[in-house]
């Protein structure tokens, strides 16, 4: 039987660390070393390698994430049935969010790393790298996006987020639950989620700075004040609860919204931003007539993402507020445009 052929793009992160002499673990291995290491791979698929770099997830930028989509697309459209994304875990939440909004092809995409180092006890970049390539070479998973795999679990690039520092089971999705998991070397999808429509891709995203800020008790919002001085094109305010702030501050944030897009988000890391629930000064329903675009299910760092490729893409007003509702929440792939 024809294995199919995967492409595997290897960033770096903690799956290819090894420990330097005197100091702690940083990105060595290339893709060719992270294949090598796991024989079991070539039962499973006919791998193109690619090392487009040896950075921490950390240090990843919106643009190589372009490049990265690209890249996915040019060899999805010759034949390959899937890809697989290798990364630092830091960021595999944004990475993967912008890859489901970028990459045009329907096949199967998948974003994997690992929580321990590659020369630590027990560590599970190979297994994870097993699974995400199982993932990518499955079928069953065409037209679902951008999933992340880790730990045996595949979750939807737009609900995933990592909620601990150092588990092998740091990834979940609150919202949704896992798409499926893999067992016994095989992929079980529990249930799907409909894609969002992707976006056309910007020829330039190096200068679209957009501000995160979170919001806390006694805020006093002079930072507010300060983000169209510096420079920035954008904020997403991550609120309280279902998307309520100070009321000293609902009056800045209308001050901020007559001059650039303000995303409403929530810093509870679940839910959605409501739109018509509360009504007192610093609710969604006065923030959003003040000017705020609510954020729906993303969180403060997806909802920033979103919002520098809108803005990339020249967006403003109404339509770059229709284009966010279109991406933002669990209706994102049924509104039409």
């Amino acid at each position: 039987m024809t294995r199919p052929r995967i492409l595997l793009i290897s960033t770096g992160g903690t799956i290819t660390m090894t420990r330097r002499a005197g100091s702690g673990i940083a990105p060595t291995l290339t893709a060719e070393d992270l294949v090598s290491a796991n024989p079991e791979l070539a039962a499973i698929a006919d791998l193109d390698v690619v090392t487009f770099s040896t950075k921490p997830g950390a240090s990843l930028t919106l643009p190589d994430l372009i490049k990265i989509a690209v890249l996915i697309d040019r060899h999805l459209a010759t034949g390959h049935a899937g890809a697989v994304v290798v990364q630092g875990t830091d960021t595999i939440e944004e990475s993967a969010f912008v890859l489901d909004l970028l990459v045009q092809s329907d096949r199967p995409v998948v974003v994997t790393g690992a929580m321990r180092g590659a020369g630590a006890p027990g560590a599970d970049g190979p297994a994870n790298l097993l699974a995400a390539v199982t993932t990518a070479a499955s079928g069953a998973m065409a037209g679902l996006g951008t999933m992340v795999v880790l730990n045996d679990e595949i979750h939807a690039a737009r609900y995933v987020t990592k909620g601990d520092t150092s588990r092998p089971d740091a990834f979940v999705s609150p919202a949704t639950g896992l798409l499926g998991r893999i067992a016994e070397g095989e992929v079980l999808r529990l249930f799907g989620v409909e894609r969002m429509r992707p976006l056309q891709r910007p020829v330039d995203a190096s200068d679209v700075p957009v501000a995160l800020m979170r919001i806390g008790i006694g805020d006093d919002g002079r930072m507010l004040g300060a983000l169209a001085g510096l420079g920035y094109r954008g904020a997403v305010i991550e609120a309280m609860g279902a998307g309520h702030v100070p009321d000293i501050l609902a009056p800045l944030i209308e001050s901020l919204a007559d001059r650039m897009p303000v995303i409403l988000a929530s810093r509870t890391g679940a839910g959605p931003v409501f739109t018509r629930t509360y009504g007192f000064a610093g609710s969604e329903i006065d923030l959003i007539r003040r000017g705020a675009i609510p954020g729906g299910f993303l969180n403060g760092v997806k909802a920033r993402l979103l919002l520098q490729l809108l803005l990339a893409l020249g967006l403003g007003g109404d339509e770059l507020a229709r284009a966010y509702a279109m991406r933002s929440g669990p209706r994102g792939g049924a509104a039409k445009a």
